[in-house]
Protein backbone atom coordinates (compact mmCIF):
# COMPACT_ATOMS: atom_id res chain seq x y z
CA UNK A 1 0.00 0.00 0.00
CA UNK A 2 1.05 3.29 -0.92
CA UNK A 3 1.68 5.88 1.40
CA UNK A 4 -1.04 7.94 2.30
CA UNK A 5 1.04 11.41 0.98
CA UNK A 6 1.82 9.34 -1.74
CA UNK A 7 -1.79 8.55 -2.77
CA UNK A 8 -3.03 12.12 -1.76
CA UNK A 9 -0.45 13.83 -4.23
CA UNK A 10 -2.08 11.52 -7.02
CA UNK A 11 -4.65 12.02 -6.19
CA UNK A 12 -5.07 15.85 -6.39
CA UNK A 13 -2.83 16.01 -9.85
CA UNK A 14 -6.14 13.19 -11.47
CA UNK A 15 -8.31 16.44 -10.07
CA UNK A 16 -6.60 19.01 -11.55
CA UNK A 17 -6.40 17.29 -14.97
CA UNK A 18 -10.11 16.08 -15.36
CA UNK A 19 -11.00 20.17 -14.20
CA UNK A 20 -8.82 20.97 -17.15
CA UNK A 21 -9.73 18.00 -19.56
CA UNK A 22 -13.25 17.59 -18.64
CA UNK A 23 -16.25 19.94 -19.43
CA UNK A 24 -19.83 19.42 -18.32
CA UNK A 25 -20.87 19.36 -21.59
CA UNK A 26 -19.66 16.84 -23.12
CA UNK A 27 -20.94 13.62 -24.10
CA UNK A 28 -20.62 10.76 -21.51
CA UNK A 29 -18.82 8.77 -23.75
CA UNK A 30 -15.99 11.58 -24.08
CA UNK A 31 -16.25 11.86 -20.76
CA UNK A 32 -15.16 8.23 -19.87
CA UNK A 33 -12.64 8.02 -22.43
CA UNK A 34 -10.66 10.98 -20.61
CA UNK A 35 -11.02 9.31 -17.19
CA UNK A 36 -9.69 6.65 -18.94
CA UNK A 37 -6.95 8.47 -20.24
CA UNK A 38 -5.85 9.95 -16.98
CA UNK A 39 -5.83 7.17 -14.58
CA UNK A 40 -3.82 5.52 -17.56
CA UNK A 41 -1.57 8.14 -17.43
CA UNK A 42 -0.96 9.12 -13.87
CA UNK A 43 -0.87 5.23 -12.66
CA UNK A 44 2.40 4.85 -10.68
CA UNK A 45 3.95 2.69 -13.64
CA UNK A 46 3.28 4.94 -16.46
CA UNK A 47 3.87 8.57 -14.46
CA UNK A 48 7.01 7.22 -12.85
CA UNK A 49 8.54 5.65 -16.37
CA UNK A 50 7.85 8.89 -17.81
CA UNK A 51 9.10 11.24 -14.95
CA UNK A 52 12.05 9.15 -14.54
CA UNK A 53 12.82 10.58 -18.16
CA UNK A 54 11.86 14.11 -18.21
CA UNK A 55 13.30 15.03 -14.64
CA UNK A 56 16.49 15.92 -16.49
CA UNK A 57 14.69 19.19 -18.26
CA UNK A 58 14.43 21.27 -15.18
CA UNK A 59 16.34 21.48 -12.11
CA UNK A 60 14.94 21.25 -8.31
CA UNK A 61 15.76 24.47 -6.52
CA UNK A 62 14.77 26.37 -3.36
CA UNK A 63 15.96 29.40 -4.17
CA UNK A 64 15.62 30.20 -7.87
CA UNK A 65 18.15 32.66 -9.29
CA UNK A 66 15.53 33.90 -11.88
CA UNK A 67 13.60 35.72 -9.41
CA UNK A 68 16.86 38.00 -9.29
CA UNK A 69 17.60 38.08 -12.78
CA UNK A 70 15.50 36.50 -15.72
CA UNK A 71 18.16 35.95 -18.01
CA UNK A 72 19.89 33.72 -15.63
CA UNK A 73 19.27 30.07 -15.13
CA UNK A 74 20.20 26.07 -14.79
CA UNK A 75 19.33 25.52 -18.55
CA UNK A 76 21.48 24.23 -21.69
CA UNK A 77 21.12 27.50 -22.80
CA UNK A 78 22.00 29.10 -19.65
CA UNK A 79 25.25 27.15 -19.94
CA UNK A 80 25.68 28.48 -23.78
CA UNK A 81 25.40 32.12 -22.66
CA UNK A 82 27.53 32.26 -19.47
CA UNK A 83 24.52 32.93 -17.27
CA UNK A 84 24.33 29.70 -15.73
CA UNK A 85 23.46 30.06 -12.32
CA UNK A 86 24.15 26.18 -10.14
CA UNK A 87 20.48 25.47 -8.44
CA UNK A 88 20.37 25.75 -4.57
CA UNK A 89 18.43 23.52 -2.40
CA UNK A 90 18.53 24.78 1.19
CA UNK A 91 15.62 23.35 3.26
CA UNK A 92 17.23 24.79 6.46
CA UNK A 93 16.30 23.22 10.03
CA UNK A 94 13.67 24.49 12.23
CA UNK A 95 13.93 26.89 14.89
CA UNK A 96 11.54 28.15 17.21
CA UNK A 97 13.26 31.75 17.51
CA UNK A 98 10.73 33.98 16.17
CA UNK A 99 12.66 34.64 12.20
CA UNK A 100 10.86 34.00 9.61
CA UNK A 101 13.90 32.23 7.50
CA UNK A 102 14.03 28.91 5.29
CA UNK A 103 13.56 25.98 7.73
CA UNK A 104 11.14 27.79 9.58
CA UNK A 105 8.26 28.24 7.41
CA UNK A 106 5.99 25.03 7.48
CA UNK A 107 4.57 23.60 4.53
CA UNK A 108 6.12 25.49 1.68
CA UNK A 109 7.21 23.88 -1.34
CA UNK A 110 10.30 23.25 -3.46
CA UNK A 111 10.26 25.03 -6.84
CA UNK A 112 11.80 24.22 -10.18
CA UNK A 113 13.37 26.15 -13.43
CA UNK A 114 14.44 25.40 -16.92
CA UNK A 115 12.66 25.11 -19.75
CA UNK A 116 9.43 26.91 -19.65
CA UNK A 117 7.81 25.04 -22.34
CA UNK A 118 7.91 22.17 -19.70
CA UNK A 119 6.89 23.77 -16.50
CA UNK A 120 3.69 22.07 -16.80
CA UNK A 121 4.06 18.08 -16.88
CA UNK A 122 7.49 18.35 -15.63
CA UNK A 123 6.70 20.90 -12.55
CA UNK A 124 4.43 17.62 -11.34
CA UNK A 125 8.10 15.92 -10.95
CA UNK A 126 9.40 18.29 -9.19
CA UNK A 127 6.68 18.35 -6.96
CA UNK A 128 6.68 14.93 -6.17
CA UNK A 129 10.12 14.42 -5.21
CA UNK A 130 9.58 17.68 -2.52
CA UNK A 131 6.90 15.62 -1.58
CA UNK A 132 7.06 15.63 2.47
CA UNK A 133 6.05 12.03 4.22
CA UNK A 134 4.87 11.13 7.44
CA UNK A 135 8.75 11.33 8.65
CA UNK A 136 9.07 14.46 7.76
CA UNK A 137 11.63 13.79 5.22
CA UNK A 138 11.02 15.07 1.04
CA UNK A 139 11.20 11.95 -1.07
CA UNK A 140 14.47 12.90 -2.59
CA UNK A 141 15.88 12.23 0.54
CA UNK A 142 14.45 9.26 0.72
CA UNK A 143 15.53 8.59 -2.64
CA UNK A 144 18.95 9.38 -2.28
CA UNK A 145 19.32 7.21 1.13
CA UNK A 146 17.81 4.37 -0.99
CA UNK A 147 14.75 4.08 1.95
CA UNK A 148 12.74 1.14 2.16
CA UNK A 149 9.94 3.99 1.87
CA UNK A 150 11.49 5.31 -1.28
CA UNK A 151 11.92 1.20 -3.06
CA UNK A 152 8.67 0.58 -2.14
CA UNK A 153 7.12 3.50 -4.29
CA UNK A 154 9.19 2.96 -6.90
CA UNK A 155 8.75 -0.68 -6.94
CA UNK A 156 5.03 0.20 -8.68
CA UNK A 157 6.84 0.51 -12.06
CA UNK A 158 8.22 -2.17 -14.30
CA UNK A 159 11.58 -0.42 -14.71
CA UNK A 160 14.59 -0.88 -12.58
CA UNK A 161 14.79 0.75 -9.32
CA UNK A 162 18.29 1.64 -10.25
CA UNK A 163 17.56 3.32 -13.43
CA UNK A 164 14.37 5.29 -12.26
CA UNK A 165 16.56 6.63 -9.52
CA UNK A 166 19.15 8.40 -11.65
CA UNK A 167 16.61 9.46 -13.76
CA UNK A 168 14.83 11.57 -11.01
CA UNK A 169 17.54 12.40 -9.10
CA UNK A 170 18.95 13.98 -12.45
CA UNK A 171 16.51 16.85 -11.44
CA UNK A 172 18.93 17.35 -8.31
CA UNK A 173 21.84 19.09 -9.84
CA UNK A 174 24.92 18.15 -7.81
CA UNK A 175 27.37 20.79 -9.50
CA UNK A 176 29.90 22.85 -8.63
CA UNK A 177 28.58 26.10 -6.84
CA UNK A 178 28.70 28.75 -10.26
CA UNK A 179 26.72 32.33 -9.71
CA UNK A 180 26.80 35.35 -12.31
CA UNK A 181 27.32 38.77 -11.89
CA UNK A 182 24.13 39.80 -13.49
CA UNK A 183 22.23 38.37 -9.95
CA UNK A 184 24.76 41.03 -7.72
CA UNK A 185 25.80 38.95 -5.11
CA UNK A 186 27.22 41.01 -2.38
CA UNK A 187 29.70 39.43 0.23
CA UNK A 188 31.07 41.13 3.07
CA UNK A 189 34.24 39.92 5.06
CA UNK A 190 34.07 38.97 8.11
CA UNK A 191 36.89 37.88 9.57
CA UNK A 192 38.73 35.17 7.36
CA UNK A 193 35.52 34.30 5.93
CA UNK A 194 32.16 36.02 3.77
CA UNK A 195 28.86 37.34 4.97
CA UNK A 196 26.38 36.96 1.86
CA UNK A 197 24.72 40.55 2.29
CA UNK A 198 22.34 39.86 -0.64
CA UNK A 199 19.76 36.74 -0.45
CA UNK A 200 18.43 34.69 -3.20
CA UNK A 201 14.76 34.11 -3.07
CA UNK A 202 12.88 31.41 -1.38
CA UNK A 203 10.53 31.12 -3.42
CA UNK A 204 8.16 28.83 -1.23
CA UNK A 205 8.12 31.09 1.01
CA UNK A 206 6.94 33.80 -0.85
CA UNK A 207 3.96 32.02 -2.25
CA UNK A 208 3.33 30.64 0.94
CA UNK A 209 3.21 33.95 2.39
CA UNK A 210 0.23 34.81 -0.84
CA UNK A 211 -1.55 31.45 -0.17
CA UNK A 212 -1.96 32.34 3.49
CA UNK A 213 -3.00 35.93 2.62
CA UNK A 214 -5.21 34.71 0.14
CA UNK A 215 -6.97 32.60 2.32
CA UNK A 216 -7.11 35.18 5.13
CA UNK A 217 -8.44 37.91 2.46
CA UNK A 218 -10.79 35.18 -0.20
CA UNK A 219 -11.70 31.92 1.59
CA UNK A 220 -15.25 31.57 1.96
CA UNK A 221 -15.96 31.97 5.70
CA UNK A 222 -14.05 35.43 5.40
CA UNK A 223 -16.52 36.05 2.47
CA UNK A 224 -19.02 35.73 4.92
CA UNK A 225 -18.28 37.64 7.68
CA UNK A 226 -17.46 40.42 5.81
CA UNK A 227 -21.15 40.03 4.19
CA UNK A 228 -22.38 39.92 7.65
CA UNK A 229 -20.45 42.74 8.85
CA UNK A 230 -21.80 44.79 5.45
CA UNK A 231 -25.19 43.69 6.61
CA UNK A 232 -24.89 45.38 9.89
CA UNK A 233 -25.62 41.42 10.85
CA UNK A 234 -24.37 39.52 14.24
CA UNK A 235 -21.62 37.11 13.82
CA UNK A 236 -19.93 34.89 16.46
CA UNK A 237 -17.04 34.97 14.71
CA UNK A 238 -14.19 37.80 13.90
CA UNK A 239 -12.08 38.50 10.84
CA UNK A 240 -9.11 40.31 10.10
CA UNK A 241 -7.94 42.85 7.33
CA UNK A 242 -4.43 43.09 5.73
CA UNK A 243 -3.91 46.82 4.47
CA UNK A 244 -1.43 48.20 2.51
CA UNK A 245 -0.34 44.82 0.39
CA UNK A 246 1.42 45.52 -2.55
CA UNK A 247 1.66 43.45 -5.49
CA UNK A 248 4.71 42.17 -7.45
CA UNK A 249 5.18 40.23 -10.72
CA UNK A 250 7.90 38.12 -12.00
CA UNK A 251 8.35 36.82 -15.38
CA UNK A 252 6.05 39.42 -17.20
CA UNK A 253 3.81 37.81 -19.56
CA UNK A 254 5.54 34.62 -19.62
CA UNK A 255 5.32 33.63 -15.48
CA UNK A 256 6.42 30.30 -16.60
CA UNK A 257 9.83 31.25 -17.70
CA UNK A 258 11.00 31.99 -13.84
CA UNK A 259 9.74 28.86 -12.11
CA UNK A 260 6.88 26.38 -11.60
CA UNK A 261 5.87 28.07 -8.18
CA UNK A 262 5.75 31.40 -10.33
CA UNK A 263 4.00 29.53 -13.03
CA UNK A 264 1.16 28.79 -10.62
CA UNK A 265 0.38 31.78 -9.28
CA UNK A 266 0.30 33.60 -12.32
CA UNK A 267 3.52 35.15 -11.65
CA UNK A 268 2.04 37.50 -8.94
CA UNK A 269 3.34 37.56 -5.40
CA UNK A 270 2.20 39.81 -2.53
CA UNK A 271 4.23 41.54 -0.56
CA UNK A 272 3.43 42.76 2.67
CA UNK A 273 3.94 46.49 3.64
CA UNK A 274 7.57 47.57 5.37
CA UNK A 275 6.89 51.31 5.34
CA UNK A 276 7.15 52.76 9.23
CA UNK A 277 4.37 53.59 11.50
CA UNK A 278 2.50 56.77 10.14
CA UNK A 279 2.68 59.15 13.10
CA UNK A 280 -0.21 61.68 13.69
CA UNK A 281 0.66 64.68 13.78
CA UNK A 282 -0.21 66.34 16.67
CA UNK A 283 -1.97 70.11 17.40
CA UNK A 284 -2.56 69.86 20.99
CA UNK A 285 -0.27 68.26 23.25
CA UNK A 286 -0.87 67.18 27.01
CA UNK A 287 1.38 69.43 28.77
CA UNK A 288 4.29 67.85 30.84
CA UNK A 289 5.27 70.30 33.48
CA UNK A 290 2.89 73.45 32.80
CA UNK A 291 -0.27 74.56 31.15
CA UNK A 292 -0.16 77.66 30.50
CA UNK A 293 3.76 77.71 29.65
CA UNK A 294 3.19 74.74 26.81
CA UNK A 295 -0.58 74.84 25.67
CA UNK A 296 -0.30 78.14 24.51
CA UNK A 297 1.60 80.00 22.07
CA UNK A 298 2.11 83.53 21.77
CA UNK A 299 0.21 84.42 18.87
CA UNK A 300 -2.90 82.80 20.14
CA UNK A 301 -3.84 85.63 22.40
CA UNK A 302 -1.16 88.58 21.39
CA UNK A 303 -4.20 90.49 19.40
CA UNK A 304 -6.63 90.54 22.92
CA UNK A 305 -3.55 91.48 25.38
CA UNK A 306 -2.85 94.47 22.40
CA UNK A 307 -6.60 95.33 22.36
CA UNK A 308 -6.47 95.38 26.22
CA UNK A 309 -3.37 97.82 25.91
CA UNK A 310 -5.08 100.20 24.16
CA UNK A 311 -7.85 100.38 26.70
CA UNK A 312 -5.82 100.91 29.66
CA UNK A 313 -3.61 103.51 27.74
CA UNK A 314 -7.03 105.68 27.56
CA UNK A 315 -7.51 108.85 30.48
CA UNK A 316 -11.08 108.23 30.65
CA UNK A 317 -13.38 105.72 32.33
CA UNK A 318 -16.70 105.49 31.57
CA UNK A 319 -19.09 102.14 31.01
CA UNK A 320 -18.10 101.53 27.17
CA UNK A 321 -14.41 100.91 28.06
CA UNK A 322 -14.87 98.97 31.37
CA UNK A 323 -17.26 96.64 28.46
CA UNK A 324 -14.36 96.86 26.19
CA UNK A 325 -12.41 95.69 28.37
CA UNK A 326 -14.28 92.75 30.41
CA UNK A 327 -14.74 91.81 26.53
CA UNK A 328 -11.27 91.28 25.82
CA UNK A 329 -10.86 89.86 29.19
CA UNK A 330 -13.89 87.64 28.20
CA UNK A 331 -12.47 86.54 25.36
CA UNK A 332 -8.96 85.52 26.52
CA UNK A 333 -10.77 83.21 28.67
CA UNK A 334 -12.66 81.75 26.33
CA UNK A 335 -9.56 81.34 24.56
CA UNK A 336 -8.13 79.45 27.72
CA UNK A 337 -11.70 76.94 28.64
CA UNK A 338 -11.55 76.23 24.46
CA UNK A 339 -7.89 75.12 25.21
CA UNK A 340 -8.92 73.44 28.43
CA UNK A 341 -11.20 71.35 26.91
CA UNK A 342 -9.01 70.02 24.05
CA UNK A 343 -6.03 69.15 26.29
CA UNK A 344 -8.94 67.28 28.39
CA UNK A 345 -9.57 65.31 25.47
CA UNK A 346 -6.02 64.11 24.73
CA UNK A 347 -5.06 63.25 28.76
CA UNK A 348 -5.86 59.71 28.55
CA UNK A 349 -3.94 59.13 25.37
CA UNK A 350 -1.21 61.62 26.56
CA UNK A 351 -0.77 62.21 29.80
CA UNK A 352 2.36 60.13 31.38
CA UNK A 353 2.70 59.58 35.04
CA UNK A 354 6.02 58.27 35.20
CA UNK A 355 7.79 61.29 32.74
CA UNK A 356 5.39 64.13 34.29
CA UNK A 357 5.95 66.82 36.45
CA UNK A 358 2.83 68.73 36.48
CA UNK A 359 1.41 70.08 39.39
CA UNK A 360 -1.57 68.77 41.08
CA UNK A 361 -3.39 71.14 40.46
CA UNK A 362 -3.34 71.18 37.36
CA UNK A 363 -3.52 67.56 36.71
CA UNK A 364 -7.08 67.47 38.73
CA UNK A 365 -8.24 70.00 36.39
CA UNK A 366 -6.82 68.97 33.32
CA UNK A 367 -6.57 65.02 33.20
CA UNK A 368 -10.12 62.63 33.24
CA UNK A 369 -9.35 60.98 35.38
CA UNK A 370 -10.05 63.38 38.09
CA UNK A 371 -13.52 64.41 37.08
CA UNK A 372 -14.97 63.39 40.17
CA UNK A 373 -12.30 64.68 42.09
CA UNK A 374 -13.07 68.32 40.52
CA UNK A 375 -16.61 68.19 41.50
CA UNK A 376 -16.03 66.95 45.12
CA UNK A 377 -13.50 69.56 46.11
CA UNK A 378 -13.24 73.32 44.88
CA UNK A 379 -9.76 73.92 46.92
CA UNK A 380 -7.61 73.17 43.73
CA UNK A 381 -9.81 75.63 41.85
CA UNK A 382 -9.30 78.25 44.48
CA UNK A 383 -5.43 77.45 43.55
CA UNK A 384 -6.58 77.79 39.56
CA UNK A 385 -8.08 80.86 39.71
CA UNK A 386 -4.99 82.37 41.14
CA UNK A 387 -2.39 80.81 38.59
CA UNK A 388 -4.95 81.97 35.81
CA UNK A 389 -4.67 85.87 37.31
CA UNK A 390 -1.20 85.29 37.43
CA UNK A 391 -0.41 83.58 33.95
CA UNK A 392 -3.02 87.14 32.54
CA UNK A 393 -0.48 89.52 34.11
CA UNK A 394 2.39 87.57 32.79
CA UNK A 395 0.96 86.98 29.39
CA UNK A 396 0.38 91.07 29.18
CA UNK A 397 3.98 91.68 30.15
CA UNK A 398 5.38 88.92 27.65
CA UNK A 399 3.25 90.62 24.46
CA UNK A 400 3.69 94.18 25.08
CA UNK A 401 7.06 94.07 26.69
CA UNK A 402 8.57 97.43 27.75
CA UNK A 403 5.34 99.03 26.38
CA UNK A 404 3.55 97.69 28.96
CA UNK A 405 2.36 99.12 31.80
CA UNK A 406 2.81 98.70 35.57
CA UNK A 407 -0.25 97.04 36.51
CA UNK A 408 -1.53 97.52 40.01
CA UNK A 409 -3.67 96.15 42.52
CA UNK A 410 -6.88 97.57 41.21
CA UNK A 411 -6.34 95.51 37.80
CA UNK A 412 -5.00 92.33 39.26
CA UNK A 413 -8.58 92.37 41.33
CA UNK A 414 -10.51 92.87 38.48
CA UNK A 415 -8.92 89.65 36.59
CA UNK A 416 -9.38 87.79 39.37
CA UNK A 417 -13.26 89.19 39.36
CA UNK A 418 -13.13 87.77 35.79
CA UNK A 419 -11.87 84.94 36.25
CA UNK A 420 -14.10 84.45 39.48
CA UNK A 421 -17.50 84.75 37.23
CA UNK A 422 -16.43 81.44 34.97
CA UNK A 423 -15.56 79.37 37.78
CA UNK A 424 -18.16 77.03 36.72
CA UNK A 425 -16.68 76.43 33.43
CA UNK A 426 -13.46 76.06 34.55
CA UNK A 427 -14.54 72.32 36.22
Amino acid sequence: MLATEVDNFFEKLKENWKRKKIKAAMPIEIKESLIKECDSHYSLNNWLSYASNGAIKRALSSHPSKFTHPDVGASDTNIKKKTYVSPVIHLGNFENNGFLKTGNVIGINLDSTGNGAEVGSIGEIGAFLSLTLADGKRFFEHLREDSEQARKILSYCTEPYGDLKVGLLAMIKDVEAQTSSKIKQVYFPVDDDYHQLSLLTNSGIVYQLRSRLDKLRFSDEVKERRDKKRKNEFSEQDFSEIYGLTTIGYGGTKPQNISVLNNQNGGKAHLLSSLPPSIEKRSIHFPKSDFFTESFKKYEYADAFKALHKLFQTDYNNIKLRDARDRNLQQIIDLLIEKMWSVRAVSQAQFHADTSSLSSVQRTWLHDDFADDREKSEQWLNSLTTEISAWLTRSYEKVLDKKAIKLGDAERFHFAEVIERNREFLK
